[in-house]
């Protein structure tokens, strides 16, 4: 048997002379290596242990177990980001915001207030305690008690003018002008605090309006037309030879009463139509609306009733004399259509018979004028609406393409340029030719200008030719402000038309319960004549109203007797708080809405056809 080193070392004695040589002749091995390492471990066992390396600290957290010195560092990061960016936030939150102040109101805004103060003090009937107009009180409490089929009687609605008559035809125009600038511009009022009440006014109209005729029926055969009245040169107390506050009012007020009403019923209709889409927030009513429109609707085109409203009648034909029905049917077709979505209205309101028996394509200057006898413009620009925002296409083309056409056509002949209509030389447009009254003519011609300058905005449309001339839609505005800055001012007389508005307005307006003390004292039907013809100013400012305005001179004659000048109407009104509400810029809200108008409205585009039956082999 080998003895054995049992230290791993060889028995072999070397040469120390000769280990240099053979350690340059020898690989090194595995085995060399091992002996070498073992002799490092051992060196170890002679020199002692080496000093302990540390251990890492660890937290259980949990969910996961994270070293120690870790933690505290995030922790440290997160104290740091907190004092640089979270301590700032919290007192920059701390410190009390002062909110920005709104934009003062412009000169439209402030006009625009008072404009619809001027409805609170023609209200007839039984008036809220916040009426808003001290020196008026209930009156025409008995109006139409004699008429067995109207509950309650005709008590409510509006006075037309200076006198005490209620025309219902002016004033179905009014609630549908303001109901169609709610409509558009909804947020202006919103923003400027008059919604509720513009909708108000607009209630106390509409409510009078359907007692007017049998709104629970399905077929009438009459409607109410006109409360109160008077003759020309009449001699007997009534509402003009008689010189009384409303409140006093003790003579005879008849109830004139139409058969036929083919213009009236369309006027109402469109008035209960239009108000049903502003008030489509409140269900019951806009249905209660919706319905009376309808039936009233139905009986202005019953073909065996086409006699105008007015035709024959001396209470109403020297004053609110209608020339014509096929407007107002277009109108109401129009507004029924947009308030129920029926499209057998919008099929009539596109059938070309009837342009063509308005005349609405011939270019005729006066049907290009908007007012409370002619709703061609109105009518025309409401259809043109309906082409720009959803373009149904054919079979409605061909109509709405004309209406479209005829509105451009319309706003080219109010642009001075054209010569088309006079002006004053402090640039007032005459659009019914010099005769008196000429104000509520111009601002209807700037509500339309302005509204369909911001339809052009809203379609993305710059402008509109007149022939070859191109103009920005801002033409039209500059038109529409020229014409409203003018009654506020603008003038060579330097007066504001509008009562209450700027420091120069007048003071002796032509109207019966401005005109009267409010004093406790009533005074006969012709004991007021002294305060009729008195040179003194009105002891109560009828606030808002705007008179009928200056000559073609641009003279005006602050005189009471003197109508033409000085006396205010609804439709006047109503036309004067649709063009400033449409100029109006304090609000935050701009352009109109597009969209509200159409909610009822459904898709006019023929349907996708069905799909093709399965295939069978």
């Amino acid at each position: 048997m080998h003895s054995m080193n049992h230290w791993g070392g060889s028995f072999e004695i070397h040469d120390p002379t000769t280990d240099d040589e053979h350690s340059r002749n020898m690989d090194l091995d595995r085995a060399a290596l091992s002996r070498q390492q073992l002799d490092e471990t051992q060196q170890s066992w002679l020199l002692g242990p080496q000093e302990a390396k540390k251990k890492d600290k660890y937290v259980d957290l949990g969910c996961m177990v994270v070293k120690r010195k870790v933690l505290k560092w995030t922790f440290y990061a997160a104290l740091i980001a907190f004092v640089v960016i979270g301590v700032p936030i919290i007192i920059a939150k701390s410190i009390p915001k002062h909110k920005k102040a709104p934009p003062p109101p412009d000169r439209y805004t402030e006009a625009l207030h008072k404009a619809l103060m001027f409805f609170n003090a023609q209200k007839s009937g039984r008036l809220p305690k916040n009426n808003g107009v001290p020196w008026r009180g209930d009156s025409g409490l008995k109006d139409g008690s004699e008429e067995t089929d109207v509950k309650g009687g005709l008590v409510g609605g509006y006075y037309d003018a200076g006198d005490n008559i209620k025309f219902h035809f002016p004033m179905a125009f009014s609630m549908t002008l303001l109901s169609w600038s709610v409509i558009e511009y909804s947020n202006k009022y919103k923003d400027i605090g008059e919604y509720d009440h513009v909708r108000e006014l607009i209630k106390w109209g509409t409510d009078y309006l359907l007692k007017t005729f049998n709104s629970s029926a399905t077929t009438i055969t009459k409607i109410y037309s006109q409360v109160g009245g008077a003759t020309n040169d009449s001699a007997s107390p009534d509402d003009h030879f008689c010189w009384m506050r409303p409140e006093d009012m003790d003579y005879t007020r008849p109830v004139q009463t139409a058969n036929s009403a083919p213009d009236l019923g369309g006027e109402v209709a469109a008035a209960l139509a239009a108000a049903s889409i502003v008030f489509r927030d409140d269900g019951a009513y806009s249905q209660k609306l919706l319905k009376g429109a309808a039936v009233v609707y139905k009986f202005a085109r019953d073909p065996g009733h086409r006699t105008p409203y007015s035709r024959g009648n001396p209470y109403i034909q020297p004053f609110y004399n209608s020339t014509g029905y096929w407007d107002e049917y277009m109108w109401s077709a129009a507004w029924m259509f947009y308030a129920s979505g029926n499209k057998s209205y919008i099929q009539f309101a596109t059938d070309p018979r009837l342009p063509k028996n308005a005349m609405a394509f011939l270019q005729i200057p006066d049907l290009g004028v908007f007012n409370w006898d002619n709703k061609l413009p109105g009518a025309q620009l409401l259809l043109t609406r309906l082409r720009l925002f959803l373009n149904p296409g054919y079979p409605y083309e061909e109509s709405l393409s004309g209406y479209h056409n005829t509105t451009g056509i319309n706003m080219c002949m109010k642009l001075q340029r054209f010569n088309v209509f006079n002006f004053t030389p402090g640039g007032l447009i005459e659009l019914n030719h010099g005769r008196p009254q000429p104000l509520q003519y111009a601002v209807t011609a700037a509500f339309l200008a302005s509204l369909y300058a911001d339809y052009l905005d809203a379609a993305n449309i710059p402008g509109y030719y007149c022939g070859p001339y191109y103009f920005s839609a801002d033409s039209l505005r500059s038109f529409a402000t020229s014409q409203v800055n003018y009654i506020l001012g603008d003038n060579p007389k330097k007066m504001s038309y509008v009562v209450g508005y700027g420091r120069n307005y007048p003071t002796h307006v032509h109207h019966r319960g401005a005109s009267i003390p409010h004093n406790g004292v009533k005074y006969s039907c012709t004991g007021g004549w002294k305060w009729r013809d008195a040179k003194t100013a009105n002891p109560n400012t009828v606030t808002g109203a705007m008179v009928g305005g200056p000559d073609r001179f641009d003279r005006f004659s602050d005189s009471r007797p003197n109508y033409n000048y000085t006396e205010p109407t609804l439709a006047g009104n109503a036309g004067l708080v649709a063009a400033l509400v449409s100029l109006t810029s304090t609000s935050s809200s701009s352009g109109v809405d597009t969209n509200t108008i159409f909610s009822a409205v459904p898709p006019l585009y023929p349907g996708s056809p069905p799909p093709p039956a399965p295939w069978k082999p």
